[in-house]
């Protein structure tokens, strides 16, 4: 799947839900943090080392990807409404970064 079509996929959804009048930029911005928050919850208390094992426990794994698809969700649909090119943002960002912190030569 592209990102476009993940857009189109998620914005089909919300149409045929009605839930267009609740994906504002700020709802969409705050449900993306509170999706953050519960991916982040799911490590809350491993050690480094399990964290880094997650992905071997089913029910871990099935909850992180959840909650991994429930961020991507929520920032495929802001990008949709701000009408926001995700990868020339991405392309941009990378080009800014490796200025500010330039690698080894």
């Amino acid at each position: 799947m592209t990102l476009r079509s993940m857009q189109e996929l998620l914005s089909d959804f919300a149409e045929h839900r009605e839930w267009e009048q609740f994906h504002t930029p700020k709802n969409l911005a705050m449900a993306l943090t509170g999706e953050a928050g519960e991916l982040a919850a799911e490590f809350q208390w491993l050690t480094p080392e399990q964290s880094a094992d997650v992905m071997a426990d089913p029910r871990h794994a099935r909850a992180v990807r959840h909650e991994m698809a429930d961020v991507l969700s929520y920032l495929l649909r802001l990008a949709d409404v701000l009408d926001v090119d995700l990868e020339q943002a991405l392309r941009e960002k990378v080009d800014l970064n490796a200025l500010k912190y330039p690698g080894r030569t």
